[in-house]
């Protein structure tokens, strides 16, 4: 008997069924929407802070489009063709400066080597006859050269990078000086190269084109390789990647490796583009390329240099100089943009870092 009445006044049965009904409830209507809502502004406010940049300077485009002042010159043909040509030898040099910075370190040496290199071509070519293919070959084993004797200071030697860089940079524009005493070397450049520098390959200028080629070669490298991989890794967190099993100092060298050659690459550019090689070539370059690098670490992959983000700061800043440039703003406005607008992609690429580093603890969570 008292097993009967256990089985016939057993409450679980009748518990159990109702608790599967709750499970396979549908959801009542105040719960409808309200993930996908949150996933879908999750992803609107994602998509803003990838690309809000670029929007910025689609924006900026229309407001010279229209302006009276700017409008006409701006939205011409020549004039686009003028900033890829002025800018793609910015890219380049930004590019050069990339590597390093994605190793954790940054590089003030990119515009004087690009400059010395540019000057090593000319030299060459011009004043003691080789072939053009045998100075440019020169000049790009001369920022390797650099680059590679800054690598090893910075990560065999352990020495202050900004205090290398910025003392080979010094040194560097000290020999230029030296070696043209202030002059421009202009006659004897190659045809060959100066044609580069104003030649066009479907109405796109070559100079364009071969800084083009650079940026898919540097995205190549550093987004889909091994060594890109361990480059990041580097400079997100070298004691853990060395822990790892990583050679952290040979990857830092080869990084400063890299941004020599490119920036030598650039210099040669440069020296197409201008015709001539002076005691300056250059030297101006390295804070608008490092504007660049820095804009880019606050799009695309946030809190990390990368090229397509390089490629969307070097567009802001060239149409922000060029459209300043046509509405006829003095000429003191030009830098004191690059000086604004780097301290703010200072501030803004540190608050990206900031962002990426609980991404990457929930991230790690999830997983």
């Amino acid at each position: 008997m008292r097993g009967r009445s256990m089985t016939t006044t057993d409450p679980t049965p009748r518990t159990e069924a109702p608790a599967r009904a709750s499970q396979t409830s549908p959801p009542g209507p105040s719960e409808v929407g309200r993930p996908g809502t949150r996933t879908g502004l999750a992803g609107l406010s994602g998509l803003g802070e990838r690309y809000g940049l670029l929007l910025l300077v689609a924006g900026m485009a229309v407001v010279f489009s229209v302006l009276p002042e700017s409008g006409e010159a701006f939205r011409s043909v020549g004039n686009a063709r003028a900033i890829a040509a002025n800018q793609g030898v910015g890219l380049v040099v930004a590019l050069a400066l990339l590597l390093p910075l994605a190793a954790g370190h940054f590089d003030f040496s990119v515009g004087a080597v690009a400059a010395s290199s540019s000057l090593v071509t000319a030299a060459l070519s011009a004043q003691h006859g080789l072939p053009l293919v045998v100075a440019v070959l020169v000049a790009v084993a001369f920022g390797a050269a650099v680059g590679a004797a800054l690598g090893w200071l910075v990560a065999y030697l352990e020495v202050n990078p900004f205090i290398s860089t910025l003392g080979a940079a010094t040194l560097l524009g000290g020999a230029i000086f030296a070696y043209t005493g202030g002059l421009q070397i202009t006659s004897g450049i190659p045809p060959q190269l100066t044609a580069v520098g104003s030649s066009q390959v479907l109405g796109v200028p070559v100079i364009a084109v071969v800084a083009a080629a650079v940026a898919v070669a540097v995205w190549l490298l550093t987004a889909r390789t091994a060594f890109g991989r361990r480059l990041y890794a580097v400079g997100s967190n070298a004691r853990a990647t060395q822990l790892l099993g990583v050679d952290v100092r040979r990857t830092q060298l080869l990084a400063f490796v890299g941004s020599g050659t490119v920036a030598a690459v650039g210099g040669v550019l440069l020296l197409a583009r201008q015709g001539a090689a002076t005691s300056d070539s250059g030297m101006s370059m390295l804070f608008p390329a490092l504007t660049a690098v820095l804009l880019g670490t606050i799009v695309v992959d946030l809190g990390r240099p990368s090229v397509p983000g390089t490629v969307i700061g070097i567009l802001f800043v060239a149409v922000i100089v060029s459209g300043l440039a046509l509405v006829g703003a003095p000429a003191w406005v030009s830098p004191v943009f690059n000086g604004a607008a780097l301290l703010l992609a200072v501030g803004f690429a540190r608050l990206a870092r900031a962002r990426r580093g609980p991404r990457r603890v929930r991230r790690a969570r999830r997983a």
